[in-house]
């Protein structure tokens, strides 16, 4: 009898078995979607599922458990880092799989795609939230801030009314000397060009 014998043999040897789940679990927690057959994402879910409870717990000992599965230092961080707190509070359910209307060319093997539910793209990122909460922060200082400049500007007004009128005068002159010089130039060159366009 079977009894107490879950699990899928996927016509595979144990060691076999073992190491293409490694794969899968490495390649879905990286790129968070992949495309396989049916029955290995039945089977994949299982293994994933419990790397993300233990990504929940975020204890050392967690963290070895997923590198004996993992094998690779940099997603076992990310996995505690970034995948796990968004999964905070969950019961399950931390991958989907859906099913794809074509079978697999060749053997016509029922394919699927097997995701996360909730990937880097559809979260928002912490960092944005702090940067939207600065941005705002910033908008109402200088609000607060320009009634005040605008009431120092009228307590100088006086004093700056009676100097100004000389200066004003000689910024004024200096534009007026420079557009002649500019304006010379212009006038030769289309006297030039006409007639040879006449001859032609």
């Amino acid at each position: 009898m079977r009894h107490r014998k879950s699990g899928r043999k996927l016509n595979r040897s144990n060691s076999h078995r073992t190491a293409m789940f490694k794969n899968m679990a490495r390649a879905l927690l990286t790129y968070e979607q992949i495309r396989t057959t049916d029955v290995k994402a039945k089977e994949l879910r299982r293994v994933v599922d419990k790397l993300i409870t233990l990504a929940l717990r975020n204890d050392l000992h967690a963290r070895r458990q997923a590198y004996k599965v993992l094998g690779n230092h940099q997603l076992v961080q990310r996995l505690f880092d970034e995948i796990g707190p968004r999964f905070a509070g969950g019961q399950g359910g931390y991958t989907r799989i859906i099913k794809l209307s074509q079978p697999r060319t060749g053997d016509c093997a029922p394919m699927v795609i097997i995701e996360l539910t909730k990937k880097a793209s559809d979260a928002p990122a912490p960092e944005k939230v702090e940067e939207k909460a600065a941005d705002t922060a910033a908008k109402e200082a200088p609000a607060k801030k320009a009634p005040a400049k605008k009431a120092a500007p009228k307590a100088e007004a006086p004093a700056e009314e009676t100097a100004p009128a000389p200066e004003e005068a000689p910024v004024e002159e200096a534009p007026a000397e420079e557009a002649p010089v500019e304006e010379a130039p212009v006038e030769e060159a289309p006297a030039e060009e006409p007639d040879p366009k006449k001859e032609a």
